[in-house]
């Protein structure tokens, strides 16, 4: 049971995770071991996040309403690998034992550490390939590679469902190769996937009793407050040292976790 006190620490938590998401991203990497710490199961934990960050993704598509001509045609395709994937990674989820999971979870952490790390560098690299287009091209929609491209993203889609942190940094990479050059379409089209694969997950755990609504209220009030104070200062906190505090943040929860359960 958590305590009223517990749920002020979780909203708090959350609220620091909306920040570090507006600046930088990997707000998951603070509030999911936390809420372990605080004594919620690992299962249950993960799928409240993901109902509690799911109104912030949408927020985030409807800010990139601009996009939405030009990722139309990739997000037609998109969608049935998008919606399969989800529902297998939350299935998945579902059936897997709590202390399986427990098990797993501090690998999963520290391997969306090790995204989030090297995000950057990978991002940089793929933008220095393929260039910078302004926000007005529109993206091409090349065929050879298609078919392998979209088993690629239901294989994302899966581990977006079952986990997902550091999936938007796969998908952006996987954009890049695409052939996709628009930095804004490429983020429009992310969110507009990570909404199809999240929300059919999230109805598995919700048909699972996986999700505790207080907590994920008070952690959708917490991120989207979070989310608005840190859009605020994103132009004043280096990206770097908000980078730097998550890795180590997300290395230390994982070996935690992975010690605690040793």
């Amino acid at each position: 049971m958590i305590t009223p006190a517990q749920h002020v620490a979780i909203a708090a938590i959350a609220l620091v995770g909306g920040v570090m998401n507006a600046i930088a991203g990997g707000g998951t990497l603070l509030t999911f071991p936390a809420l372990i710490g605080l004594g919620v199961p690992s299962l249950i934990a993960n799928a409240t996040s993901t109902v509690a960050y799911w109104p912030g993704t949408l927020a985030s598509f409807v800010g990139y309403r601009a996009e939405w001509p030009g990722i139309r045609a990739w997000a037609l395709r998109f969608l049935a690998p998008s919606a399969l994937g989800g529902l297998v990674g939350g299935v998945l989820l579902t059936a897997t034992s709590q202390r399986r999971f427990d098990q797993i979870v501090p690998f999963l952490v520290l391997f969306a550490t090790m995204l989030f790390v090297l995000q950057r560098r990978v991002l940089d690299v793929l933008r220095r390939r393929v260039g910078y287009v302004a926000p007005s091209a529109g993206a091409s929609l090349p065929n050879a590679h298609l078919p392998a491209f979209l088993a690629f993203h239901f294989l994302v889609a899966v581990y977006g469902g079952y986990f997902g942190g550091g999936v938007g940094m796969v998908m952006l990479a996987a954009f890049g190769l695409m052939g996709l050059t628009n930095i804004h379409q490429m983020n429009g089209l992310k969110n507009f996937c990570g909404l199809t694969f999240n929300l059919v997950a999230i109805a598995a755990f919700v048909l699972k009793g996986l999700v505790d609504w207080p907590i994920a209220l008070n952690m959708a009030i917490g991120s989207t407050l979070g989310g608005w104070i840190g859009s605020g200062l994103a132009q004043r906190v280096p990206q770097a040292s908000v980078r730097g505090a998550v890795g180590v943040i997300g290395l230390g929860a994982g070996l935690w976790l992975l010690l605690s359960r040793a």
